[in-house]
């Protein structure tokens, strides 16, 4: 892993919508994305390595020191990227990853609360003429994809 992160973390968390709740799959798919750009997923990717011994060799001091770099600074970007009312109410003092998936944890009632009211949206969309068919119809995907996001997949016939 590379240990230089070329860019300042904040020109990117600008760039990564705010966790307000309801928007936790696609903030989500964007911190791994960004982490990933700035070469900070490590601790994403792979458990943490042993703790440093007496005995450790240059490589574990490295891939430990590499780690625990990736670890502190992609809990700074989550961080940063996180309403204030949400921040006190998520988990302290656990690693990046566990972080994530307390989030992911946290938020699965609000995703499912969010497809349904998207299926109510879908399954009661009529085409109205206040718009073009083609931005109707591209409306219609767009609220597929998203309860695909959620895991509900949308049958195509049941679109047309």
């Amino acid at each position: 892993m590379a240990n230089k992160v070329p860019v300042s973390l904040h020109s990117h968390a600008s760039n990564v919508p705010t966790l307000t709740g309801p928007n936790f799959s696609e903030w989500s798919e964007h911190i791994q994305f960004t982490l990933g750009v700035l070469d900070l997923d490590m601790t994403l990717l792979i458990e943490k390595p042993a703790d440093i011994t007496d005995e450790s060799s240059e490589e574990q001091v490295f891939n430990f020191n590499s780690w625990e770099r990736s670890n502190r600074l992609s809990l700074m970007f989550m961080k940063m990227t996180i309403a204030n009312n949400i921040k006190t109410s998520l988990p302290q003092n656990i690693n990046a990853l566990e972080y994530l998936k307390a989030m992911e944890d946290y938020f699965k009632s609000a995703d499912k609360s969010l497809a349904g009211t998207i299926m109510a949206d879908l399954t009661t969309m009529k085409y109205d003429g206040s718009c073009g068919v083609q931005e109707h119809i591209l409306n219609m995907f767009d609220k597929a994809a998203k309860l695909a996001t959620s895991g509900m997949k949308v049958d195509e016939s049941f679109l047309v």
